[in-house]
């Protein structure tokens, strides 16, 4: 009886599964043919990209040494690459931005390097536009976005030509034993409207880059595995400040100790501050800045918590919640205050919006896994915590979130100059060697103060839109991984969206990473009808083989 169980067990598979036919000889040599040409396109290509390469990084020694031209030659080939092959590219720019302030760094430290992630979307881009038009496929998705678009480029064409333009024309009187400031307003400008709306078509790029259910499950792998070693690397980070190898900012004097600096940096990442006698502790992580770190761990809660609680594998969940309980770890050792309040915030909010808390058989394993971790870490490091729990407390006490807010917005209010602004680029740091900037630590009173209160309203409709137009998508999700993973995705677009504290859509991660999570959830019910599809096939196949 046993052994007729186990044929009939293993013939439903068999059944399940046909047998693949072998290929033909005409099919095989025709699949040879397609990788020679492959290599030999590949090949011409590399051969074209060094040799232009080398010409230019020769002419760049010469006017900048060894240093500019380094840059030089390895940007030709990166971009002449990543323009035939988008895919790889939109692949190598999402690897890039968690680890780009420590690369930038170890290669030397130039403002190029800063911009080097573009080589991988600008390229790519160009790319997909020229293919999406000879197939005739939108460019701009989803299509509901063109009107808002369209009036927000409107507005900061408007404060482009008629405020950065006559800050050009007519730069403002100096005094007589004062130089006359060397500012470029619309190279501003223009560097402004980039920041604002540059990767925005990062929504198309990977609605395109997702094919089906196996694309989504290796980018949104690929993100988290990103996650945990990002995290990792910060612990260790920690770990090396902490018993001394790296010295941080232990021995500064002074002002010093408060202050982060590219000469503490610790391997890893950029400028920080470690003085634990002050108890003054600011770590970049992996990023350039302590702050750029603090949105990144942010962000990463909703990037893990979906994979932790939607991947269809068990293995790849424990992943996921592993890569967040690496996330709170480190929004506690970086002394970070805004992501040790924004993580666990967000966490909380993922569980009540996305409806996990009902989800029994999930949210128990994990939730206990997670919850055992965290108390084992915080029962071994008591007076981190408690040293970090008191900054947080004496911060909001000496100046109150909200109370923050509405200063910054009562102060660019008064200061704006007319409907369109003070000029694009004027309240961002990017752009501060072109002219000279206003530090606005807020995103919507910066917005105000650059693009005045029509920009601004432009902005709240386009993104508005954005929101809207995910939840309704998400909602149309039939499978139960998708539908989960879709709603974590809409939670972070809705907290950005309307977030005005520090301006995380300026810089990255969170310039990219929002508009990357839109393109995500705008793919999924398309694959999910893929798998629903192949279901019903599936089933209509083992119908016709039982009949």
């Amino acid at each position: 009886m046993l052994k007729l169980k186990k044929k009939s067990k293993s013939s439903k598979k068999n059944q399940s599964k046909p047998d693949i036919p072998p290929l033909s000889l005409q099919e095989r040599l025709a699949q040879k043919r397609k990788a020679t040409k492959a290599r030999k396109e590949f090949t011409n290509l590399l051969t074209k990209a060094v040799s232009v390469a080398l010409v230019v990084g020769i002419l760049l020694a010469i006017v900048g040494g060894i240093k500019a031209a380094l840059p030089g030659v390895v940007g030709i080939i990166v971009i002449a690459l990543c323009f035939k092959y988008p895919r790889q590219a939109l692949f190598a720019f999402i690897i890039y931005v968690p680890l780009g302030g420590t690369i930038t760094y170890y290669i030397g430290n130039s403002p190029i390097l800063q911009l080097a992630k573009d080589a991988f979307y600008v390229p790519a881009l160009i790319s997909i536009w020229q293919l999406s038009k000879k197939r005739r496929l939108p460019l701009l998705i989803p299509q509901a976005l063109k009107i808002p678009l369209f009036i927000l480029l409107g507005s900061c064409t408007v404060t482009l030509l008629f405020v950065n333009g006559a800050q050009q024309l007519s730069p403002p009187p100096v005094g007589l034993l004062q130089d006359a400031p060397k500012e470029i307003p619309l190279g501003m400008g223009i560097l402004g409207l980039k920041v604002l709306l540059g990767y925005v078509p990062l929504i198309s790029c990977y609605y395109y880059l997702i094919r089906d259910k196996r694309d989504f499950l290796i980018l949104s792998r690929l993100q988290v595995s990103l996650i945990l070693i990002s995290c990792l690397l910060g612990i260790f980070q920690y770990f090396l400040l902490l018993t001394g190898i790296c010295q941080g900012t232990r021995n500064a004097l002074g002002s010093a100790l408060f202050k982060a600096t590219l000469e503490a940096r610790c391997y890893f990442g950029g400028s920080l501050v470690y003085s634990p006698s002050q108890g003054m502790i600011r770590l970049p992580g992996t990023f350039v800045a302590p702050w750029q770190w603090a949105w990144f761990l942010i962000s990463s809660t909703f990037f893990t918590f979906a994979t932790g609680f939607s991947d269809p594998s068990i293995l790849w969940r424990i992943v996921g919640l592993g890569s967040l309980v690496t996330v709170f770890i480190n929004a506690v050792v970086s002394g970070q205050r805004i992501a040790l309040a924004l993580v666990p915030t967000c966490f909380v909010l993922l569980l009540l919006l996305t409806g996990q808390l009902g989800n029994l058989k999930r949210f128990i394993p994990l939730g206990m896994g997670l919850a055992l971790i965290l108390t084992i870490a915080i029962v071994s490091n008591p007076t981190v915590v408690q040293e970090r729990t008191d900054s947080f407390v004496s911060r909001w006490n000496a100046s109150p979130p909200q109370q923050f807010i509405m200063e910054q917005f009562e102060d660019n209010w008064k200061n704006s100059k007319g409907p369109f602004g003070s000029g694009l680029g004027r309240a961002t740091n990017s752009a501060r060697a072109l002219g000279k900037t206003k530090l606005v630590e807020t995103y919507y009173p910066k917005l105000l103060y650059e693009i005045g209160i029509c920009g601004v309203l432009a902005f709240l409709g386009l993104v508005t839109t954005l929101t809207v137009v995910c939840f309704r998508t998400y909602r149309l999700i039939k499978n139960r991984n998708f539908r989960s993973y879709a709603a974590a995705m809409w939670v972070f677009i809705l907290f950005i969206s309307y977030n005005t504290y520090y301006y995380p859509l300026d810089v990255d991660p969170v310039a990219v990473y929002y508009w990357f999570a839109a393109g995500i959830l705008l793919k999924l019910p398309e694959i999910d009808k893929q798998e629903r599809l192949k279901e019903a096939q599936a089933e209509g196949n083992q119908g016709k083989q039982k009949k």
